[in-house]
């Protein structure tokens, strides 16, 4: 692999492993922020119980990811000194703006939030959540305007071999973060959702915590069949409005065809990218016309990617993949916030044992449908560091390739190992489960002996029976 290869996989690494923690906690912080207030303003215990149980989850979660995120700060410099040279005047700002106001706000406030439960007044632990959801809001909101500034940049002019801003509006409010911003909001906040409805489904399934789950999972699955519908929207005007007129190359790639003579979809394929043809492949007729163009006569041709030049093609099987993985995940979400709409009205959402089965396996999806979406945004902007400006293999730091052979190795075992800790501690803290977060539970009982709601209410009896 060349030195190129070996940077570019470091950083991809590093940045998916970033990516799972805010895809939980930007919509965690702000579930936190809507019970806590209901308990604030209701005073029932199944709330305090609800805030206590998914703040723990929360907190390591915020934790890994700071961490994750300062390692792809300094990667920028050591991995991608001339990429961070040359668009230093306009990426420094940005990212010096997500610590100034982000990470301000959070330290500020995540002591409280933590530690604050029954030492401060309801108001100022209301505040104090409220204050950490908006610093992870507004660190979304500067790294999607980095982000976006790359793939579509605008507001600047070139002295010196520099990117050097000449209007901050145009520059932040570029075209695609006009439409990728919201679409990546809605991204965590849906992934959240079906994080908090598929833990509480398998309290359901368990028959355990029953008042927590029940709520846990209405407010969830309310949330999803909300938000859903909007982000089908702004997902869709998202590639029309930017990967269209801007970044057509990405649209060729994640449709999956070489030339443009299919109206079909594909929904599976193994592309040959030297030979520019597709090896295995596996189209739907018609369907591509009615998705893609919305011509239900199937007239519309989907653009083939060799009508890009060789040298600017991105990769199309990372494209191709990381786009169904979003749009299957994203059908599969889908598919559980309709069917719970439908056992809401016919008030069997809480005991659909099926349904709560199929849950389980959606707990994951929106972090899945997320890492999809980044693979599309960063592999099909590809061979571009800047869209059209800088290339990637222009942009990378010249260095020794043993070291940096070293360096890939070691952040990948070290970021599996916390990956793989992470895990064991969400699967711990589910099956000690939310009843010791309960008000109202006796530390001094053993919270399997813990009497639950239509269980026989002696301990003893409750425990011979299971």
């Amino acid at each position: 692999m060349s030195l190129t290869d070996l940077s570019r996989w470091q950083f991809a690494f590093t940045v998916m492993f970033h990516m799972t923690f805010p895809a939980i906690t930007v919509g965690l912080s702000i579930f936190l922020s809507i019970i806590y207030a209901a308990y604030w303003r209701t005073k029932k215990p199944v709330y305090l119980q609800m805030f206590r149980f998914w703040r723990r989850i929360f907190a390591v979660g915020f934790a890994l990811g700071v961490v994750a995120g300062a390692v792809i700060t300094f990667q920028m410099g050591l991995n991608w000194g001339v990429f961070g040279a040359k668009t230093g005047p306009i990426i420094g700002p940005i990212i010096g703006m997500e610590v100034v106001t982000a990470f301000f706000v959070e330290a500020g406030f995540i002591g409280i939030l933590l530690y604050g439960d029954g030492r401060v007044r309801h108001v100022t632990m209301f505040a104090s959540t409220v204050m950490v959801s908006i610093g992870t809001i507004l660190s979304t909101t500067w790294i999607m305007a980095a982000n976006s500034w790359m793939q579509t940049p605008t507001g600047y002019t070139m002295q010196n071999g520099q990117f050097v801003p000449t209007d901050w509006a145009k520059t932040i409010f570029n075209p695609a973060f006009i439409w990728r911003y919201p679409h990546m909001l809605l991204a965590v906040l849906i992934a959240a959702a079906f994080f908090v409805a598929g833990l509480a489904a398998y309290y359901l399934v368990k028959k355990r915590a029953l008042g927590f789950a029940k709520r846990s999972l209405s407010i969830a699955l309310g949330v999803a069949a909300i938000l859903l519908p909007l982000q089908i929207f702004v997902g869709d005007s998202t590639a029309v409005n930017v990967t269209v007129p801007y970044q057509l190359s990405k649209l060729e790639a994640w449709e999956g065809n070489w030339t443009s003579t299919s109206n079909g979809y594909t929904v599976f394929e193994i592309p040959d990218q030297a030979a520019g043809k597709n090896l295995v492949q596996i189209t739907i007729p018609w369907l591509g016309s009615a998705i893609g163009a919305k011509d239900l006569s199937g007239n519309a041709k989907t653009p083939g990617l060799l009508l890009t030049p060789a040298a600017d093609r991105p990769n199309m099987a990372a494209t191709f993949w990381g786009f169904r993985a979003m749009f299957y995940g994203s059908i599969l979400m889908f598919i559980a916030t309709f069917a719970s709409i439908i056992l809401r009205l016919r008030r069997r959402l809480y005991t659909a044992r099926w349904f709560h089965k199929f849950l389980l396996w959606t707990t994951p999806m929106g972090i899945v449908s997320i890492l999809g979406g980044w693979t599309v945004s960063e592999a099909g902007r590809q061979p571009w560091l800047v869209f059209g400006k800088l290339t990637t293999a222009q942009g990378v730091s010249h260095l020794a390739p043993g070291e940096l052979v070293f360096s890939v190795i070691g952040f990948m075992a070290l970021y599996l190992a916390l990956l793989v800790a992470y895990i064991v501690y969400v699967v711990r803290q589910v099956k000690a489960g939310p009843e010791r977060d309960d008000p109202a539970f006796d530390p001094g009982t053993p919270p399997e002996f813990t009497p639950l709601p239509g269980d026989i209410t002696n301990p003893m009896e409750g425990a011979l029976a299971r």
